[in-house]
C-alpha cells in the first residue's frame, strides 16, 4: 500500500513530533540521564529478573550514551529519513499506534507489526518469528532491509559512522577503538536493556503484597488469566517475577486465519471518513494502489521446517496498554477484540496449539480479564521516554 502508506508515515511522523514536544512527566537530568538508565539496567525492578548481560558486553554509561544517540539517529538509513526509533516510538511504548504493519524508507510495505522493545533485553528470540537470538546482532536486518532502513550492506554503514566527526569520541569512549559492526552492535544492545519497565500495579499486588495496588476487578480477572482462560501456561508467572512470555513459539490459528483472508479478499471494507460516519469501500480500489500483501509463515520462514508453519513467539503482555496495534501483523485493535478472539477459540484451524479452545466466558469475565492486563502497564513509562529524548534526533 505504497501511496496510502506514505501518508501514514507521514501522519504517524507529525504525531511524533508532537508527542515529543510535549513536556515529559519525569524530570530527566540531560547530565546524568545515563547514570540511571545504567543503575536501572542493573537493577531487579519488583515483578521483573536481573537483565541477563552478555559477559562480553558489560553496560556502561557511554555504551548507553553512544546506543541512544544510534537508536534515534536518521542518518543510519539509505536516505537520511529513517531511524530505528521511527518504528518504535518513545512516546508510544517504543512501538508505533497509527501503523498495523511497519513502514520503511519512501513509505516501502512492511508485513509486520512493530514489535515493543520495553523489557526487550529478556527475550531470547527477537522479531515475531525468532530470526535472531541477540541484540549485538538484531540491527543488521533492519539496516539492510530493501524494505527498512536500505543500506546496502553493513559495512555502508560502519564506514559512514566512521566518517561522522562527532561519533569517534563517542566510540572511543565506549569502547576505546573506532567504529565497527560488532560495537555498533554492543552500544545498541547496552541501550536497549536499559529500556526495561517493571513494578506495575500488578506487581505491586502479587509479588509486593499490596491489596490496594489492584481493582477487584483485575484480580477477578487474574482468576480467569490462571484458571479458566489457562493463559499463564504460555504468557508464564514465575515465583518471584513475570515476563508474561514463554520465549517459545505457537500456532493459535491466527496465522493461518490471516492467510485464509489474504487468500480471499473482502469484495468491501468499512471505512470511518468521520466519528461514527462509515462507507463500505471497493476493497479493489485499495489493492490498486497497494504493494500486493506477502503471506506470512511465521517461524517456519526461520527454519523450513514444516512444523513450524504458522507459528509466532509468545508476545510478552506488559504494558499491553501502550503498544497497540496487537497481533504479529497489527489485526486487532484493542484489548477487546483479542479476548474476543482467544475466547472463541482462536479460529479453531488444523494444527491449531490444544490448548487455544472455547473458553465461553461471561461478559464480566471478559471485562475482568481486560482489567486485570491493563494492571500490568508499569509507572515509569514517562521517565523511559524523557530519557529517550534527552537530545534531539540525528537527521542533518
Amino acid at each position: 500500500m505504497r501511496h496510502f502508506s506514505f501518508l501514514c508515515i507521514m501522519l504517524g511522523f507529525l504525531i511524533s513530533l508532537c508527542n515529543a514536544a510535549a513536556q515529559p512527566s519525569c524530570e530527566i537530568d540531560p547530565e546524568n540521564w545515563s547514570e540511571a538508565a545504567l543503575q536501572r539496567s542493573l537493577s531487579t525492578p519488583l515483578g521483573l529478573p536481573p537483565i541477563p548481560h552478555p559477559a562480553y558486553n558489560p553496560p556502561t554509561r557511554a555504551k548507553i550514551e553512544l546506543g541512544r544517540k544510534l537508536f534515534f539517529d536518521r542518518r543510519l538509513s539509505i536516505n537520511r529519513t529513517m531511524s530505528c526509533a521511527m518504528c518504535h516510538v518513545p512516546e508510544q511504548g517504543f512501538t508505533n499506534w497509527e501503523l498495523s504493519t511497519a513502514i520503511g524508507v519512501e513509505g516501502r510495505s512492511i508485513k509486520r507489526n512493530s514489535p515493543s522493545i520495553l523489557n526487550v533485553g529478556y527475550l531470547s528470540a527477537l522479531f515475531h518469528d525468532g530470526r535472531d537470538p541477540s541484540l549485538e546482532t538484531q540491527f543488521i536486518g533492519p539496516l539492510t532491509a530493501r524494505n527498512e532502513m536500505a543500506n546496502p550492506s553493513a559495512g555502508h554503514v560502519v564506514s559512514l559512522l566512521n566518517d561522522l566527526p562527532e561519533y569517534k569520541p563517542l566510540f572511543e569512549n565506549a569502547f576505546g577503538a573506532h567504529a565497527s559492526l560488532d560495537r555498533i552492535g554492543m552500544a545498541l544492545g547496552a541501550y536497549q536493556r536499559s529500556v526495561m519497565a517493571g513494578n506495575s500495579p500488578f506487581d505491586q499486588w502479587y509479588f509486593g503484597g499490596n491489596e490496594a495496588a489492584v481493582s477487584d476487578a483485575a484480580k477477578r480477572g487474574y482468576e480467569i488469566f490462571t484458571g479458566k482462560g489457562g493463559c499463564n501456561s504460555c504468557h508464564l508467572i514465575e515465583e518471584d517475577h513475570a515476563l508474561f512470555t514463554d520465549n517459545q513459539f505457537h500456532d493459535t490459528g491466527y496465522g493461518q486465519m490471516r492467510e485464509n483472508e489474504r487468500q480471499n479478499p473482502p469484495s468491501s471494507i468499512p471505512v470511518q471518513v468521520a466519528p461514527g460516519v462509515v462507507h463500505q469501500m471497493d476493497f479493489s480500489k485499495v489493492l490498486s494502489v497497494s504493494a500486493k500483501r506477502e503471506a506470512d509463515l511465521g517461524r517456519y520462514e526461520v527454519t523450513e521446517a514444516p512444523s513450524d508453519r504458522w507459528k509466532f513467539r509468545t508476545p510478552t503482555l506488559r504494558n499491553l496498554t501502550v503498544t497497540p496495534p496487537y497481533m504479529h501483523d497489527g489485526h486487532f485493535s484493542t484489548l477487546t477484540e483479542v479476548i474476543r478472539f482467544y475466547d472463541q477459540g482462536g479460529s479453531g484451524l488444523p494444527g491449531q496449539d490444544p490448548r487455544i479452545r472455547p473458553l465461553k466466558l461471561t461478559g464480566v469475565e471478559r471485562t475482568d480479564l481486560e482489567a486485570f492486563l491493563r494492571s500490568l502497564t508499569s509507572p515509569s513509562l514517562d521517565c523511559l521516554t524523557a530519557e529517550a529524548r534527552v537530545e534531539q534526533p540525528d537527521n542533518y
